[in-house]
């Protein structure tokens, strides 16, 4: 995937990446960085006339001046695409610059912006330090000293900078001709920054970028380096996985190692969480927007240093050669980050906005068409309002609005759109559908392999709630390895009989019926010959033994089966073909997990509202560690809406929703364990809701613990996000 998620979108990045792959060849990159070696004069590289063939340095620049009339998030898609190359040249300065001088009012606009967005001109923009102006009696600005680094300033025709007068901070456009510009030795290679001095220099009243502010420019670069570093990231992924499934250590390919498959799969987290947090920036605005940049400001750069010291890691002493790219992607990355500022100021912004209230809501603007759905469903939706109770929860089953994704009459067979329109209705309602815990698992199974007298039986009333079932997978030496499974179910008249031990098994003290799956034919080799059952919790043999969890309370249950009889009519699908009902499940089961805060109500709001509470100002350390909480909140709900919205274009998830899923399961823990630590030596309280915030945050640290356990630990989803997304090779067979 990529920062842009539409057809438009997905077509723009594979032009620039085929024109980038075309014109900026290895040995192009490498000229650059001999370039730098030999201390030669920078100059436009060789590709600049393509690129400005191609419109690249005008996408998000209005028609009126030059531009194709887009917005950022087109130009944040093409910088993308070619950081994957480490573009040299001054390509995104120049982007930068252009974007920063449209933020402004005034003649600059007019005068500059054509030729910025045309290719004729280059431009550069100051991150740091300001240079000192003053103004006559006449209103004339005079401005004096140096600011450095400029990236891109040695080959900019025009340089973007901060000056400090009796008004405040104030940004002018320049011509390098008035100026002194001093190319500095760079960490990147293949590009340069500069130091630029003024010397009494008189600013035309039309080089004043009046209604630019710094926060905008800042916001502006947080948003196109940020984009940028993605790219950087996006190689060093790319690059290292494939390298990882050739190179052979051990007698078998790398990749196959768990330490390198999650290495591999940890930066693949890193990136698409890099890409969710600047693609949502691009659409950010106001208030929203400030606080949507600083994210990606902590997120982006951090992600491409991080996968650049990974990618070296894996490629080893290779990776380590001058020869190799690998340096010139950390190098560019490192390069990155510094020209944005440490990543612990934009944090500081983060937890400032979010401390304030500040929050961004993840909207999603749907077809006009689909007013007219939203009406009917509306309509349905206020009859059922009015009802309560029981007689509400079945309406909500009988209508399909409870998991309206299913075929009828248990769903209402509905496409993303409309599920989107169910969703935003019913909260806007305030129905809330039934509480369906394991049955939310079991439904989707019964609907796609139970008979049509098992699905009569049994998901009438579990929609609506009144079934309480429990999953009786998990066994002392098969947890999530079903192939590993233990259990025997033997073939008798009327059904089979069933003996062996469950284990982790929740709710099982309190449910009616359990899912169950049992080894039906032992000859078989691992998870053929396992059947899918439906159990009564209150058949004979069936022994329920509660197991205390760390919280001191009793979720989790050992399992007995003693000559349990099963009916034949309550084996889902076909006998012995009991793991691919079992994968449904499963599926659904890791959907479910993977949302908000899985139940344990550790989210960032929560955890706000506890700051609120303190009655003291947070230190930098705690503000810090809040950041971060948010920073990664903010991200799960961006890669949230992004999944959404592909959904909704009929296309698939892809890697963010299996990143997702991995970070929901964490989140809660991280959640708590900041809360504890807001908390100082009061968290010392015993564990109990009942006893203020300390007891409810000290239960959320204990509980959130199984989140990374149940529903596909950790580990498991990494290898899966590893082999999945990046064709890593599968983990090799036992004794082999």
């Amino acid at each position: 995937m990529a920062i842009g998620l539409s057809e438009e979108h997905e077509a723009l990045r594979e032009s620039v990446a085929g024109w980038a792959e075309r014109a900026i060849r290895p040995e192009t990159v490498r000229e650059a960085v001999g370039a730098a070696a030999g201390a030669e004069t920078e100059r436009r590289p060789a590709f600049w006339p393509g690129l400005a063939g191609q419109g690249l340095l005008g996408l998000h620049v209005p028609e009126e001046y030059g531009g194709a009339g887009f917005g950022l998030l087109e130009t944040a898609v093409a910088v993308e695409a070619l950081g994957e190359r480490v573009a040299p040249g001054p390509y995104t300065p120049t982007v930068l610059a252009s974007a920063v001088i449209l933020a402004s009012d005034g003649k600059a606009r007019a005068e500059l912006l054509p030729g910025l967005a045309g290719g004729s001109l280059t431009g550069a923009v100051a991150l740091g330090g300001a240079l000192t102006g003053v103004r006559s009696g006449e209103g004339v600005l005079t401005v004096d000293g140096a600011v450095e680094p400029v990236l891109g300033g040695a080959l900019a025709d025009v340089l973007v900078l901060p000056v400090r007068t009796d008004r405040g901070e104030e940004w002018v456009a320049l011509s390098k001709d008035v100026l002194t510009v001093t190319p500095v030795r760079s960490l990147d290679l293949t590009r340069g920054v500069a130091q630029v001095e003024a010397h009494s220099v008189r600013v035309p009243g039309e080089r004043v970028l009046d209604g630019l502010t710094g926060a905008a420019v800042r916001d502006t670069a947080a948003i196109l380096l940020g984009a940028e570093a993605a790219g950087v990231a996006a190689w060093c992924v790319r690059a290292a996985a494939e390298y990882a499934k050739v190179r052979v250590q051990f007698g078998r390919p790398i990749g196959q190692f768990q330490g390198v498959k999650h290495k591999a799969a940890r930066m693949l987290v890193a990136l698409e969480q890099a890409r969710a947090t600047v693609w949502d920036a691009t659409r950010a605005t106001g208030p929203e927007l400030a606080y949507a940049a600083a994210v990606a400001g902590v997120m982006a750069p951090d992600a491409a240093v991080r996968c650049a010291k990974d990618a070296i890691q894996i490629f080893g002493g290779i990776g380590y050669t001058f020869e190799h790219d690998a340096h010139l992607y950390y190098r560019r990355a490192l390069t990155l980050r510094a020209l944005l500022g440490p990543s612990a100021e934009w944090a500081e912004a983060v937890a400032a906005h979010a401390l304030s209230g500040t929050h961004r809501e993840m909207r999603i603007d749907l077809p006009e068409e689909s007013e007219a759905m939203r009406a009917a469903i509306r309509g349905e939706i206020a009859e059922i309002a009015a009802l309560e109770g029981k007689e509400q929860r079945r309406a909500l089953a009988a209508k399909g609005f409870v998991m309206p994704y299913l075929p009828a009459p248990w769903g209402r067979g509905a496409a993303p759109l409309e599920q989107v329109l169910i969703h935003q209705e019913l909260k806007a309602a305030r129905v809330r559908l039934p509480q369906m815990i394991i049955g939310a698992w079991v439904v989707p199974s019964i609907a796609a392999y139970g008979t049509p007298e098992q699905q009569e039986r049994f998901l009438p009333a579990t929609l609506s709630g009144e079934l309480i079932w429990c999953q009786l997978f998990s066994e002392p030496g098969a947890g999530s390895d079903l192939a590993s499974l233990q259990m025997k179910a033997e073939k008798v008249e009327g059904g089979w009989r069933l003996n062996g031990q469950k284990v982790w098994t929740s709710i099982a003290h309190v449910a009616e019926w359990g899912i169950c799956v049992a080894r039906t034919d032992p000859s078989k080799p691992k998870h053929d010959g396992i059947t899918y059952f439906i159990v009564d919790m209150k058949a004979p043999g069936v022994t329920v033994r509660p197991l205390t969890e760390m919280t001191g309370e009793n979720l989790f249950n050992e399992v007995f089966f003693d000559d349990v009889f099963v009916p034949g009519d309550l084996v889902v699908g076909e006998v012995g073909d009991g793991w691919r009902v079992a994968r449904n499940t499963l599926s659904n089961e890791r959907v479910s997990l993977s949302s908000g805060s899985g139940g344990t109500g550790s989210s960032v709001p929560d955890l706000l509202g506890l700051a609120s509470r303190l009655g003291r100002e947070l230190t930098p350390a705690e503000r810090l560690q809040l950041a971060e909480v948010v920073c990664e909140g903010h991200s799960i709900n961006a890669l949230s809406l992004r999944v959404t919205l592909k959904q909704l274009a009929g296309s698939e998830p892809g890697a963010d929703a299996s990143v997702r899923k991995l970070l929901s399961t964490s989140h809660a823990q991280n959640v708590a364990e900041c809360a504890v630590s807001l908390l100082g030596a009061s968290a010392v309280t015993a564990a109990d809701m009942k006893l203020g915030d300390a007891g409810y945050w000290n239960r959320a640290v204990l509980s959130t613990r199984a989140m990374t356990i149940y529903g596909g630990t950790t580990e498991v989803q990494l290898n899966i996000i590893a082999e999945r997304m990046l064709g890593l090779p599968r983990d090799p067979e036992p004794g082999k």
